[in-house]
């Protein structure tokens, strides 16, 4: 697998966090279990990560032996128009 995956849609979620629970050999339910929640509500997790809290994609990647790493894009944002800034 490769080391970075830019997520740039909260669509694009699913399938990384999918693809690293596989790629670290352990079960939905292994990992509900380590995250102390159902293997029904890691599922629903899984496939509904954009609707998830910072906390639990945070604790899910810590099960996951993976970290969140914010950088900026190589080029200019795609979703604030020019001249417009982060309301922080």
């Amino acid at each position: 697998m490769a080391s970075e995956f830019p997520i740039r849609t909260s669509d694009q979620l699913t399938g990384v966090l999918q693809a690293f629970r596989k790629e670290s050999g352990m079960s939905q339910t292994e990992v509900a279990e380590r995250m102390g929640l159902t293997q029904q509500k890691l599922s629903h997790l899984e496939l509904n990560a954009q609707n998830a809290s910072a906390d639990r994609l945070l604790r899910l990647l810590s099960v996951l032996g993976v970290e969140l790493v914010l950088r900026r894009s190589e080029g200019p944002s795609q979703d604030l128009p020019s001249g417009t800034s982060y309301p922080w």
